[in-house]
């Protein structure tokens, strides 16, 4: 796990929005990425991470299909197998935490299941992004992803 990942952990839900302000939107992730969900302010962060990780949720993959790159599609791996399924459009808009820009990952017309999700993101250091789930107006999880600086082109 990625050390600035590792120390999101054992942060509270008040410290990670701290640092999702703080950060620029940055660049839209293109390819895979791995992904950790953040149980913020839980003694139970740690295991509740490695547990998402084993059985439930590995990341997304991000397709960016139009020429300037501000916008495409993803799926998530989910599942002990990394099955991809469940897309979502990419799109740069306003944070619905803070209102300044960020990435957004909008499952509203993509996914009967998972319509009321609206996930964001922030690069807050190169290929670590630090998101926040909305189900409806209300958040729900913090989480990570990394992406494999070398491989992104």
């Amino acid at each position: 796990m990625h050390p600035t990942i590792k120390s999101w952990l054992s942060k509270s839900r008040e410290e990670l929005d701290e640092i999702y302000r703080n950060a620029e939107a940055g660049e839209i992730p293109d390819g895979d990425t791995q992904g950790t969900a953040i149980l913020a302010g839980s003694p139970f962060s740690k295991i509740a991470a490695a547990f998402a990780r084993i059985f439930a949720w590995h990341g997304k993959v991000f397709h960016l299909f139009c020429p300037n790159r501000q916008s495409g599609i993803l799926v998530n791996k989910i599942s002990p197998f990394s099955l991809t399924f469940i897309i979502a459009e990419v799109y740069r808009d306003k944070s619905w935490l803070d209102g300044k820009d960020t990435i957004v990952i909008d499952y509203s017309k993509t996914s009967f299941f998972a319509r009321a999700i609206r996930d964001e993101i922030r690069e807050v250091e190169a290929g670590v992004y630090l998101g926040k789930v909305w189900w409806g107006k209300k958040r729900i999880l913090d989480f990570a992803l990394t992406r494999d600086m070398h491989s992104q082109p």
